[in-house]
């Protein structure tokens, strides 16, 4: 009875031809001499730019899985007359911004709430400086390991920077997603945006519902 041991089965044994012949032996150099692991992590590399690009097509509230029963009712946005320095508010959508002394700079990024549903974040794509934009759209991204969302501007205004910390340390958004972890900021257009957008207390009760 012949043996029914698994036998590693030489390249040639595949790729008779191809192998064997000297016009295509060039595409297959070595072929078990050395692991092809290390190759994939430069086309990992490579490929992130596209990849983002490709990702992030849907809004931060999307992964956060936010029930319609979730948007807040009329009337219980904050209309707070609180001076400009440390001011900070919230979006619907799961981002903050926070007004620096003087009203005219912000910064912006995602709630704890999103940070917690997205799960461990392992890419943020940040805006470019000088790009101008209107509130509502996107300033940055955050790709985790459940999905890829847009992170969008409550305000407009113009990119003065994105947090360079998290290029290489994306973690950064769970450690600390309303501190360290901001995403970019901005030169804001109109301050008295920031009326239409929710107080801390409005948010909160938005998620807790």
């Amino acid at each position: 009875m012949p043996s029914t041991k698994l036998r590693r089965r030489s390249a040639s044994t595949f790729f008779p031809f191809y192998l064997n012949s000297p016009l295509f032996s060039f595409h297959f150099p070595a072929f078990n001499s050395f692991p092809l692991y290390p190759k994939m992590s430069f086309v990992a590399r490579a490929i992130r730019p596209f990849a983002s690009r490709v990702l992030t097509q849907k809004p931060l509230a999307s992964a956060c899985q936010v029930a319609p029963a979730f948007r807040f009712p009329r009337g219980t946005r904050s209309f707070s007359q609180s001076p400009l320095s440390q001011l900070k508010k919230y979006t619907e959508s799961h981002e903050w911004i926070e007004l620096a002394d003087g009203g005219k700079t912000a910064k912006i990024g995602i709630t704890e709430y999103a940070a917690h549903s997205l799960g461990d974040v392992v890419y943020v794509e940040l805006p470019e400086v000088d790009l101008e934009i209107v509130a509502g759209e996107p300033v940055g991204a955050v790709e985790s390991v459940k999905s890829a969302s847009d992170v969008l501007s409550p305000v407009a205004g113009k990119v003065i920077k994105g947090n360079s910390i998290l290029e290489d340390k994306a973690k950064t958004i769970n450690e600390s997603p309303e501190g360290e972890g901001w995403i970019a900021e901005i030169e804001v257009a109109d301050a008295a945006e920031l009326d239409a957008l929710l107080d801390e207390a409005a948010y909160k009760e938005t998620i807790d519902a």
